[in-house]
């Protein structure tokens, strides 16, 4: 039942977005919404995670939901909440201060409800075609977002994601029809429902899967930013309004992560772990590598978060590479902690270029003196984004290190802890010039809007709270992790 409700309610402020005519005030009521769809993704998680691991529910063969999907849902329920009231201040400081217009304001609500819901639709289908789409849709909405401003660079960027990110989801299309080929020719009836192929993957052509998965893991891994299919990214994400860029580098990234995991699945019971998990290490080790070259030289503030979206989307799929119990846990709780600590760290880099009107972090000065709220959250945020203990981060990071130990990939530990550090040392360096700078003359203190101080403190509280709460779930982890491949 919740889960109509999570999609419902979307539905629904869509088509208030469409007839309200006071963008200020619908701000408010859209944060409400989304707060609604966090409480019943929580029951929803509560439901298949913590009380029946192994249980699943389906409605009409469309919707399936079991504690994967549980937990992907909830991820994107806690950043859709967190960027609904990020925006209220946002969009109202565009509004004061001209750069959009009222009708301007209401297409942004539009957008940006109909690109939650499309999310939300990824984890709870059924069937592996709509998967597809339901993720086709979600480029085709974002779209719009990542050119909302209507600049050179942003509509340049928002072609530039699309024409990759499609070149991309047509491989996974093709990927998507030799699974079903695979599936046909077994003499079994031709489906894409998932729940159908998992249990007689062990019966289907071993070298189709193979192949299939390859195209898969491409196709999937250019929505997801894996390089040396990223290029997109760094543009999208530093061009798109700052709730959006937190929804594109929080969630839109793990929807194809989701994605990949869903067939994983299937390639693991028909073809072995060992080959799913090596093509994850190795995709997700190019990634780290790639990503803490540009991060060390990079001057914009935005694309640094988003080349360091690149470096964690490979240390989450390293995880899954190396494995149950300790990798799959870890990149779960990377998935989570990765999601709210980049969100927090989006909504700063937007305050800070509202105020500069400045991207470029050579000329970004004095933030904390500016800023004090959204500089002293930055500062924590940069450490815990870098894997700082004791925030979040930093114990996933810790897990999937361990996992390599265990399993005696010891090339793969050392490389993860080189990048890590090296990512660690560029983040303290950038970000302590621009937050402990000399303060320009002309830059007088700036008073922050309680709905971006809430904002805030929401995702922090979640950032330091991991740690305390971990001992208290460490069954259901371990439990989860064993059965998930």
């Amino acid at each position: 039942m919740q889960i109509f409700l999570i999609l419902g309610i979307p539905v629904i402020l869509i088509l208030c977005a469409l007839v309200f005519k006071r963008p200020k005030v619908f701000g408010i009521i859209n944060s409400a919404g989304y707060l609604m769809v966090l409480v019943f993704s929580i029951i929803l998680l509560r439901k298949l995670f913590f009380l029946a691991p192994a249980g699943f529910v389906s409605y009409l063969g469309f919707i399936y939901l079991d504690s994967l999907s549980a937990f992907f849902i909830f991820v994107t329920s806690v950043v859709s909440f967190a960027a609904s009231l990020y925006s209220i201040g946002y969009i109202r400081n565009d509004l004061d201060k001209e750069k959009i217009t009222e009708k301007k304001a209401r297409i942004y609500y539009l957008l940006f409800n109909l690109f939650c819901l499309a999310m939300f639709f990824v984890p709870a289908v059924s069937n592996l075609g709509m998967l597809w789409v339901s993720i086709e849709i979600t480029t085709l909405v974002s779209a719009f977002l990542v050119g909302f401003y209507n600049t050179k660079e942003s509509v340049e960027a928002a072609w530039k994601y699309i024409i990759i990110c499609s070149l991309g989801i047509i491989l996974a299309l093709l990927g998507t029809i030799l699974f079903s080929y695979a599936f046909a020719i077994s003499g079994l009836s031709r489906s894409l429902n998932w729940q159908e192929m998992v249990p007689v993957a062990h019966i289907l052509d071993k070298n189709i899967l193979k192949i299939a998965f390859i195209f898969i893991l491409v196709g999937y891994g250019t929505k997801a930013g894996l390089a040396p299919m990223h290029t997109w990214l760094p543009d999208a994400h530093s061009q798109a309004v700052s709730p959006i860029s937190a929804l594109l580098s929080g969630v839109l990234l793990k929807t194809a992560i989701y994605a990949i995991l869903r067939f994983g699945i299937i390639v693991v019971k028909g073809v072995g772990f060992a080959y799913f998990g090596n093509l994850m290490i190795l995709f997700g080790v190019i990634s780290l590598a790639i990503s803490c070259g540009f991060v060390i030289v990079q001057k914009d503030l935005k694309r640094l978060l988003a080349y360091s979206s690149i470096e964690h989307i490979g240390i989450i799929c390293v995880g899954f590479g190396l494995g149950p119990v300790f990798g799959v846990i870890g990149a779960l709780l990377h998935v989570y902690s990765h999601a709210v600590t980049k969100s927090l760290m989006f909504f700063g880099a937007g305050n800070i270029i509202n105020v500069y009107k400045k991207h470029n972090m050579n000329v970004i000065r004095g933030v904390i003196k500016v800023m004090p709220f959204t500089g002293i959250m930055v500062l924590l945020g940069m450490f815990a984004l870098a894997g700082f203990p004791p925030f979040s981060i930093f114990f996933s990071e810790f897990l999937i290190i361990a996992a390599a130990f265990l399993k005696g990939s010891y090339l793969v530990a050392g490389l993860l802890l080189l990048f890590l550090s090296v990512i660690f040392g560029a983040f303290v360096f950038h970000f302590g010039k621009m937050l402990f700078g000399n303060t320009p003359k002309d830059m007088a203190v700036i008073k922050e809007p309680l709905s971006v101080k809430l904002s805030f403190l929401f995702l922090f509280f979640q950032v330091c709270v991991f740690g305390a709460v971990l001992p208290f779930i460490k069954k259901e982890l371990v439990w989860f992790a064993q059965r998930l491949f």
